[in-house]
């Protein structure tokens, strides 16, 4: 099979463009942390990036495309280390490893993701751990299911980039490592303010740049399906960022520059499932929605009582949530030969029936085995998973790295 050098640049530009999202997550959530702990969650971040990658190679592509088009639960073993791919081209002329690469993007930022719902509070050791046993227990049979033409996809449930496998997975496992760790000290009595908004913002012009790779990038070509999922990731942002704020306004009588930051990334989310299978006002549609449906979500932590501390749940979760639902509503086989029509094109609710079971699914596997891995490693790993109540008034970035994010006084 000949090269499509098209195809393939495109991929290859993508998968570059997604590992940039990482950073960009890490500037995002380090500016809504104490300064104490900046470095803290710029690591557990950058760490992704490292212990991801390796897993990925040695077993986790395997596990999530081994037997890609099977309506399995799990893949096999024929790919570990990448065997047998050096030089393997696909029946559309992309080289597999190409593919392998773009993949691998994914499931670095997916656990990465749940770091904002933990700031402040776990230990890095617990962190490294919990990453590591995560990315083959839980992300890579979802993967599998959604992505590896398993069992979920064979059904017809439809995820373009990743509302069920990277946000609501993601999400789901955030709330079960937030009942396991409890709150913070002093929350939520206490403010506990962003420390730097400019690194926020910056962190989220990264995402936006970086969720073009993430969304049209799932193309897998250069074609016009990419060039909807292009249009429809960036007028989503937008309108999410806009419906955030007008619901900000009218609350709290003031339009924040976290609410513009966190409303883009919501509407992102949320079209991220719809990418490449809706078309026209679908978008603006679907991301005023998730952006004031997100924005109201923050207020259950409140009612609850569980402490999330970078709203991981309410933007990723329930963004996702939503997303991966009105899918079952806008979809329309016309911009996708390869989806399907939604209720508001003439589908009926069989495509509906499926996104919610998807998110059911997805939401509840996720949340016990992430449970269950917190579990284990809370009463196995030697300390726990939670730093002590000394370290968490010091700081992560002293107490887990021996290091200061701002050392002005030594200037």
């Amino acid at each position: 099979m000949e090269i499509n050098s098209g195809d393939t640049a495109w991929v290859l530009a993508s998968s570059a463009l997604v590992l940039f999202m990482t950073p960009g997550l890490a500037f995002f959530y380090g500016g809504m942390v104490r300064a104490k702990n900046v470095l803290g969650m710029l690591m557990q971040n950058f760490f992704a990036m490292g212990i991801v990658t390796v897993l990925w190679v040695l077993v986790g592509y395997t596990l999530a495309f081994g037997r890609f088009g099977d309506a399995g639960w799990l893949g096999n073993l024929d790919f570990v280390g990448l065997k047998d791919l050096t030089g393997a081209v696909d029946a559309n002329g992309l080289p597999v490893l190409a593919f392998v690469a773009f993949q691998m993007t994914f499931a670095i930022i997916t656990p990465a993701l749940i770091t904002g719902a933990v700031a402040d509070r776990m230990r890095f050791a617990a962190w490294a751990g919990f990453i590591a046993l995560w990315s083959i227990l839980v992300y890579a049979p979802v993967a599998h299911w959604v992505f590896g033409g398993g069992w979920l996809a064979d059904r017809g449930a439809l995820d373009f980039a990743g509302g069920t496998v990277v946000h609501i997975n993601a999400g789901a496992a955030a709330m079960a490592l937030i009942l396991l760790l409890g709150k913070r000290r002093g929350w939520p009595r206490d403010a506990m303010p962003p420390h730097s908004l400019p690194f926020t913002l910056l962190g989220t012009g990264i995402l936006w740049f970086g969720w073009f790779g993430f969304n049209a990038g799932s193309a897998l070509a250069a074609n016009a399906v990419a060039a909807q999922a292009f249009m429809n990731t960036f007028v989503a942002a937008a309108a999410a960022m806009l419906g955030w704020l007008v619901v900000e306004r009218i609350k709290t009588g003031h339009a924040t520059t976290l609410g513009a930051a966190s409303g883009a990334v919501a509407g992102l989310v949320a079209i991220t499932p719809c990418a490449g299978f809706v078309g026209g006002l679908a978008p603006v549609a679907i991301g005023a929605i998730a952006g004031a449906v997100c924005y109201l979500a923050i207020s259950l932590k409140f009612r609850f009582g569980y402490d999330d501390s970078l709203d991981v749940v309410a933007v990723h979760l329930v963004g996702g949530i939503v997303g991966s639902v009105l899918l079952g509503l806008f979809a329309d086989a016309a911009v996708n030969e390869a989806g399907a029509d939604g209720v508001f094109f003439g589908g009926g609710w069989g495509l509906f029936g499926e996104q919610v079971l998807a998110v059911a699914v997805v939401m509840g596997f996720s949340f016990v085995v992430s449970g269950i891995i917190g579990v284990v490693l809370k009463t196995g790993l030697p300390g726990g998973i939670r730093v002590s109540e000394e370290d968490e008034e010091v700081g992560l970035d002293l107490t887990q790295h021996a290091e200061t994010g701002y050392a002005l006084e030594r200037v």
